[in-house]
């Protein structure tokens, strides 16, 4: 964890590459967001948000416009929720520690199941073929979304260096955003390379929310997929943000 956070320390503190085009993160929009919600993943799924949250662990339907939960499950045995992904009418969802995902009906969000998976799960998304999971690495893993075996393995590397710390994940028009755990950077990756093709930088929102607590950082990117719009917020952030899609 210690190496972790020196890792996180640098990134925070090192300035955007010059080979890697920065997009400052525009805002359209400024929708409610629970304040007490410790974000680890969010989704927009036929226009309905879901999310999850760690330490209060639990999975949610929120009201888009609100902020407003419309229904609550919580994580069992005590485990520290992660992220979430939603495939074929229900929602999956991975735990921190001990390989333990859980399957939920969608839109009422009742445990119908659970899988298990190998070392830690930070986050997932999907980009209709696979599901692809996130573990704090620079390495994700693409999972076939029946059998939830990994199919192959893609490692994200940032002007040829890998790039640790990979958190929230969201497919967006043949891109990977992935948020950069302790940054306010979300990385733009190429997903048949690895590279990073782009920023989007966060550092506005995270000034302006004035969050205190070093632990709340930019964590959450949702895209609906229908009006095309792209949704971005940060644990314990009493917003969410509907920002311009990156060029």
């Amino acid at each position: 964890m210690i190496a972790r956070l020196l890792l996180a320390a640098l990134l925070l503190a090192g300035p955007a590459t010059a080979q890697i085009p920065a997009d400052r993160g525009r805002v359209l929009a400024r929708l409610p967001h629970d304040r007490s919600a410790f974000t680890e993943g969010l989704l927009i799924d036929n226009g309905t948000l879901y999310e999850s949250t760690g330490r209060d662990s639990s999975v949610r339907r929120v009201d888009l416009k609100t902020g407003r939960v419309l229904a609550s499950a919580p994580i069992p045995n005590n485990l520290f929720g992660e992220g979430i992904v939603a495939w074929k009418g229900q929602l999956l969802s991975v735990t921190w520690h001990g390989g333990q995902g859980f399957r939920w009906t969608m839109p009422d969000l009742k445990r119908v199941g659970g899988w298990r998976y190998a070392g830690e799960g930070w986050a997932m998304t999907e980009d209709g073929r696979s599901i692809i999971l996130s573990d704090g690495t620079p390495t994700l893993r693409f999972l076939d979304p029946v059998k939830l075996t990994v199919t192959h393995r893609l490692t994200v590397t940032a002007d040829g260096q890998p790039l640790p710390m990979l958190n929230e994940l969201e497919y967006v028009n043949g891109e990977i955003l992935a948020n950069v755990w302790m940054t306010p950077r979300i990385a733009r990756i190429d997903p048949a390379t690895g590279k990073v093709k782009g920023w989007i930088d966060l550092s506005a929102l995270v000034a302006e929310v004035g969050a205190t607590d070093r632990d709340s950082v930019p964590n959450g990117i949702a895209y609906d997929r229908r009006l095309k719009r792209l949704y971005v917020t940060g644990k314990d952030w009493p917003t969410l943000y509907q920002i311009a899609l990156p060029h």
